[in-house]
């Protein structure tokens, strides 16, 4: 008989009772160390005192009224936003899916508010991931995530990631936009060259297109920056932004210029519940944060350590690794070995990691974890690591 949770989601048999930092532990009083952050969702941890206080505060007064009224907290997170980005205005959502959709419709809008209708194609990458709605599914691209859904949602077309001469080859008169991942989360810790990226904001000027980053996984601090373009020091026209910008709580947002975002006047997008007082008192808790002094400075120390012990990690374990990606706190360790293996190994040894395309091991854990936590997790995957190469030794004797 089926169970009265839907079963789309292959569940750990773990149930956590509270968290604190970077450690969830359950009823039982188990403890694990969270690199996943439930699927790099938690940048503050968890229990984070500043971020409890917002939640419970404004639960208190008021949690929602709807977007027919002002929302002095959106207004607020809007504003910060706009002042630590490429940004002139943001619209505010509940998701990475749906601001990727708004994002693709607010693409659309400004070729035709431009004289332009028939520009309504959205140039992806393969291996992207933007989300599990129709129209997401078609702009991913995944054969797997498509299968049983019907005829995929037109107007995306998708080229090699990296590949400069296939995108530009691409463009067709009814292409409207492109729209990456700076790095490619789901499908294995992939990063854009900058080669590619800079080219991506030439061929858009060249042919009068809008640069669109899917900014969902790698937004808020994640790499080291704000923003993971910040990196290539090259200036969007929109970005979407999830996951983080909560600390776990659901909130989803579109940046986009006063270009791109004046074409959205009332009754062409909305939300009921996306921006509403207690998502943003959240999104200000953990933007208040981020953006403090020497926070950016602590994800990118701390990441470049975590990253120097993964490639140490994988010279150890030669058997079970072979090569390390990432920046700031968003690793991948490609396995040799199947992931489950690994993932259910690691899980063995206390540590809560995520799994991701092209076999690799993805560990994104909270922002504010330490060099420390980081060791201890790199132990915890090293035991593993151990007993899975002597499981194999046993196995093939």
């Amino acid at each position: 008989m089926i169970s009265a949770l839907m079963p789309t989601f292959k569940r750990a048999d773990l149930a956590f009772e509270r968290g604190e930092g970077a450690w969830l532990y359950t009823a039982d009083g188990r403890r694990f160390l969270d690199f996943g952050a439930g699927i790099a969702v938690s940048s503050l941890g968890h229990g984070h005192p500043k971020l409890v206080a917002a939640i419970a505060e404004q639960a208190a007064k008021v949690m929602h009224v709807s977007n027919l009224y002002r929302i002095p907290q959106a207004e607020a997170l809007a504003q910060k936003l706009v002042a630590h980005s490429f940004a002139d205005s943001v619209f505010f959502c509940n998701s990475g899916a749906e601001a990727n959709e708004g994002m693709v419709k607010m693409i659309r809008r400004d070729q035709a508010q431009r004289g332009y209708p028939e520009r309504t194609r959205i140039i992806c990458c393969n291996g992207a991931f933007h989300g599990r709605t129709l129209a997401m599914l078609a702009a991913t691209g995944n054969p797997a995530y498509l299968d049983g859904f019907g005829k995929p949602v037109e107007g995306f077309d998708h080229v090699p990631f990296n590949n400069l001469n296939a995108l530009r080859d691409a463009i067709t008169p009814e292409t409207a936009g492109i729209m990456v991942e700076p790095i490619q989360g789901e499908s294995g810790i992939k990063q854009a060259d900058p080669h590619f990226i800079h080219g991506l904001r030439q061929a858009c000027d060249e042919f009068g297109l809008v640069l669109a980053f899917d900014e969902v996984q790698t937004g808020v601090g994640r790499t080291g920056k704000l923003f993971a373009h910040e990196w290539y020091d090259v200036k969007p026209d929109i970005i979407s932004v999830a996951k983080g910008i909560g600390g776990g709580f659901p909130l989803g947002a579109i940046l986009a210029t006063e270009e791109v975002a004046s074409h959205m006047t009332p009754g062409t997008h909305g939300t009921t519940f996306g921006g509403n007082p207690l998502a943003c008192a959240a999104g200000n808790a953990v933007l208040d944060e981020v953006l403090a002094p020497g926070f950016l400075d602590h994800v990118r120390k701390t990441g470049a350590a975590f990253g120097e012990m993964l490639t140490e990690l994988t010279r150890q374990h030669p058997q079970i690794f072979e090569q390390v990606r990432g920046r700031g706190l968003m690793w991948g360790l490609r396995c040799k070995p199947p992931v489950a293996d690994v993932l259910t190994a690691v899980l063995h040894e206390g540590l809560l990691c995520v799994s991701a395309g092209d076999n690799v091991l993805r560990l994104v854990p909270p922002l504010i974890v330490t060099e420390e936590e980081c060791r201890i997790a790199c132990d915890a995957i090293s035991r593993a690591a151990t007993k899975l190469t002597q499981k194999m030794t046993e196995l093939s004797a």
